[in-house]
């Protein structure tokens, strides 16, 4: 007879719950594309305590944010960084472009071309997590990405300030604070 540790949720228990997550999704995603940003605003208040003027972050919110970063905290970032994009930038060494004719007037080949914008999504809600940040943002710029747009929830009402550093020293042109939920 065997012995369970913990037994899964009921099937029906687990349907239900599935069933109550899609018609919440559901209901925010309509109530965001029928009011747009005050919808947007609303849910952030209800579910992030967080309702700034701009979701995105001025150049002064930035290096306010910075600025509460210790010098330690900050080192460990550029350092991460570093690994990050020395990596990152051996990868895309590999990434070879190649043209080759099989036949006579028959060229096939492939070229890498790097998406004119990236959207990076760093989760931080209950717990930073500032590496994701490294990975996204520096990688992204290692591609050539033009134009790098990154996202994190707001952490007990506000940026996180180590995320908002990695992200702005990964760069990232454009930080938004805002959760995952809108």
């Amino acid at each position: 007879m065997p012995t369970f540790l913990k037994r899964g949720r009921d099937p029906e228990a687990v349907a239900q719950g599935d069933a109550a997550v899609r018609t919440t999704v559901e209901t925010v995603l309509a109530d965001i594309e029928k009011r747009g940003d005050d919808a947007v605003r609303e849910l952030s208040e209800r579910f992030d305590k967080w309702s700034p003027p701009s979701f995105r972050l001025s150049d002064s919110d930035i290096e306010q944010a910075m600025s509460e970063v210790s010098a330690r905290d900050l080192e460990d970032i550029r350092f991460a960084q570093v690994q990050v994009r020395n990596f990152a930038e051996k990868q895309r060494a590999c990434l070879q472009d190649l043209e080759v004719e099989t036949l006579p007037g028959v060229v096939l080949g492939h070229k890498n071309i790097p998406v004119e914008t990236a959207g990076c999504y760093v989760p931080g809600g209950k717990y930073p997590m500032v590496a994701s940040a490294h990975m996204s943002v520096v990688t992204a710029k290692v591609a050539g990405v033009k134009k790098i747009v990154a996202c994190a929830p707001p952490f007990q009402g506000g940026p996180h300030p180590a995320i908002v550093a990695a992200m702005h020293l990964g760069g990232a042109d454009e930080i938004y604070v805002l959760g995952g939920i809108q």
